[in-house]
């Protein structure tokens, strides 16, 4: 295998320790229904990796239903908002370095200082999105 871009070429992890070098991404959402028809198997175990270079704020919320997410600042500042049942809004400060955690079924955002550089471990089948 050559090397690649995870920018690029995400990686899905999946069952039996399996990881899987992805298509160029793109910001198609027939990529993501791609992703799903290919890995959708595995359901609750599957992991989608991804690196992303954001400049602006997020424009939609999103939320994973089939488990958590790790958002895993490697450079910049980002502020994620977390949306609860009841509409109330928690925020957590990233920096170069830190984590956090969005759990399963929690509608979240983000809201980016200049530029961040952000890594995500996601149950990437059956994410939702709407609009901010």
């Amino acid at each position: 295998m050559t090397t690649k871009h995870l920018a690029d070429h995400p990686v899905h992890l999946g069952r039996a320790g399996r990881a899987v070098a992805q298509p160029l991404m793109t910001s198609d959402p027939a990529w993501f229904a791609a992703y799903n028809a290919r890995h959708g198997d595995d359901g609750v175990d599957g992991r989608l990796v991804t690196e992303y270079l954001f400049t602006q704020n997020w424009p939609m919320w999103e939320r994973h239903p089939l488990g958590d997410e790790i958002v895993y600042c490697i450079s910049g500042q980002a502020r994620l908002r977390q949306r609860r049942d009841d509409g109330s809004e928690v925020e957590i400060f990233l920096s170069g370095g830190q984590y956090a955690i969005n759990p399963a079924n929690v509608w979240h955002t983000a809201d980016i200082t200049g530029e961040a550089r952000l890594l995500f471990i996601t149950a990437g089948t059956g994410t939702e999105h709407e609009p901010r």
